[in-house]
């Protein structure tokens, strides 16, 4: 009796452990959902940061790396190619909006070199070619130190410490117009509470040290944002973005 009650108790166990490793996998992509039907029914992308794909673009191709020197669990490498596809159609979107959108017809490109317009191309192929480049820099200077432990704990540190910042450019974006409208506010909560699921599954699978450090300053600058909803205020939303 009390070794099919123990049998019971370990395959419950493996099914929330599935199921948490489920979530971990694509639970990061749901909060761009809102955010990708906000910018689709308002027709505009300015409310929401770019930089914010920016920043995830780049610490999960640095994960990848970092799993290749450091195999940690395979949910959080999934995470991160998942993560690299969320990003991009949202940026696949937010060129396509402002394209509809632009009056000018002055437009940047990659290739122009000017920093000015860093991560403000008027194309979606720029943004791809820039993930491409980046992508061969991260792997010839991997397998080139691959075998140095220093230089692989490093490239975790770097991967979440980027990873720490997704919040960040959104913070400075609502702070520069003195205004969260065109966020949606669905987004933030959903990161709120996945950065909670996710610090915890770091915590209990004993995950390296950089990705709780990571997740305990995501809570935090999540929290800075949802008080800047209630300081900037929503008087002109009906509801909840």
């Amino acid at each position: 009796m009390e070794q099919g009650s123990e049998e019971n108790m370990e395959s419950s166990w493996t099914l929330l452990s599935w199921l948490a490793s489920g979530v971990m996998v694509f639970g990061g992509a749901v909060p761009y959902v809102p955010q990708y039907q906000e910018i689709q029914r308002t027709n505009n992308a300015e409310g929401f940061s770019t930089r914010v794909c920016l920043v995830l673009l780049v610490a999960n191709i640095l994960r990848i790396f970092f799993w290749i020197g450091k195999q940690f669990e395979l949910p959080l490498l999934l995470q991160s190619v998942v993560m690299i596809l969320t990003m991009l159609v949202m940026l696949h979107l937010c060129c396509s909006i402002q394209s509809s959108n632009r009056v000018s017809t002055k437009q940047h490109h990659i290739t122009d070199l000017d920093l000015r317009y860093f991560w403000s191309w008027s194309s979606f192929e720029d943004y791809l070619m820039f993930c491409f480049a980046f992508t061969l820099l991260c792997a010839f200077i991997t397998f080139l130190f691959l075998d140095w432990v220093l230089f692989v704990e490093a490239l975790g540190s770097l991967a979440v410490m980027f990873e720490a910042m997704l919040g960040l450019p959104q913070l400075l974006q609502n702070y520069n117009n003195l205004s969260t409208r065109g966020m949606s506010v669905k987004m933030v909560l959903l990161w709120t509470a996945g950065d909670i699921f996710k610090t915890t599954y770091f915590v209990i699978n004993e995950s390296p040290t950089q990705f709780v450090v990571c997740g305990a300053v995501q809570i935090i600058i999540d929290i800075a944002i949802l008080l800047q909803v209630g300081y900037y205020g929503q008087d002109t939303r009906i509801k909840l973005g």
